[in-house]
C-alpha cells in the first residue's frame, strides 16, 4: 500500500546502505587478500547488491515532496482555519510518497478529473496565503497535460470542490500558465463564494477575452 516518508528520501537510504555495504565488503575482501572460506567479505556481496537493487526501486517509485509557498502570516493562521482535508494534503504532499500513481492521485479521480487512458494531473505546488478578510486562501497548484481547463471550471465541479475539501470553504479554479497547462484549485476558508462575487468574476473573464480578440 501508499506510504510516506516525512524529512527524507527513503529511496536515497536504501541505495547508500547497499553502495556502502558492497564497498565495504570489497575492500575488506582485498584487505584478506582474497582468502578461501566464508568470509564477511562474502556476506556484504549477498546482502550489498539486494539492498542495494531494493533501495533503486524505491527510486524509481518515489514521488518527491511538493514546495509549499506561505506568504506572510498564512503559517500563523493555518491551523486554525484549515479544514481536516486541507491540513491532510499539505501533511500528505510535502513528503516522499511511494507507491501511488502521483500526488493526490485518488483526489483527482474522485472528481473526475482525469480523462480515461491519460495521465494523472501532476501536483507540483502548494500557495498559502492570508486573504484581505483574514481567512486561510490555500491553492493546489497541478500542471494538466491531458485534461482540459474546462472540466476544472465546470460549475458543478467547482461546487464539489467546497463540498470536498471543506466544510466552509469557497473554491475557484484559477488558470496560471496557459501555455505550461498549470491550473490551480484555490480554497478560502469562511464559506462559500457568493453569487455576487462569483457574478464579478465572471464579468471580468468575459472582458478580458473580448480585449484579448479585439
Amino acid at each position: 500500500p501508499p506510504f510516506g516518508i516525512r524529512g527524507f528520501s527513503l529511496g536515497n537510504l536504501v541505495v547508500g546502505a547497499g553502495v556502502l555495504v558492497t564497498v565495504l565488503s570489497f575492500v575488506e575482501y582485498l584487505g584478506s587478500g582474497g582468502g578461501d572460506g566464508p568470509t564477511l567479505s562474502g556476506l556484504g556481496f549477498v546482502y550489498g547488491i539486494p539492498i542495494f537493487l531494493a533501495g533503486a526501486a524505491l527510486k524509481y517509485a518515489e514521488i518527491e515532496p511538493v514546495p509549499c509557498i506561505s506568504g506572510p502570516g498564512a503559517e500563523a493562521i493555518f491551523d486554525d482555519k484549515s479544514t481536516e482535508i486541507i491540513a491532510k494534503i499539505k501533511q500528505d504532499v510535502t513528503r516522499h510518497r511511494y507507491g501511488d500513481e502521483a500526488h493526490l492521485d485518488t483526489t483527482v479521480k474522485k472528481l473526475g478529473l482525469v480523462v480515461p487512458g491519460k495521465a494523472y494531473p501532476q501536483l507540483r505546488e502548494l500557495r498559502e496565503d492570508v486573504t484581505e478578510d483574514g481567512e486561510l486562501a490555500f491553492t493546489i497548484v497541478w500542471q494538466s497535460l491531458d485534461t482540459p481547463y474546462k472540466m476544472w471550471a465546470d460549475e458543478k465541479r467547482r461546487k464539489r470542490y467546497e463540498t470536498f475539501f471543506g466544510p466552509d470553504v469557497g473554491a475557484e479554479v484559477i488558470k496560471i500558465d496557459a501555455e505550461q497547462r498549470i491550473v490551480g484549485i484555490r480554497l478560502t476558508t469562511g464559506g462559500p463564494l457568493s453569487e455576487e462575487y462569483l457574478a464579478s468574476k465572471a464579468e471580468k473573464a468575459a472582458a478580458e477575452v473580448a480585449a484579448a480578440s479585439a
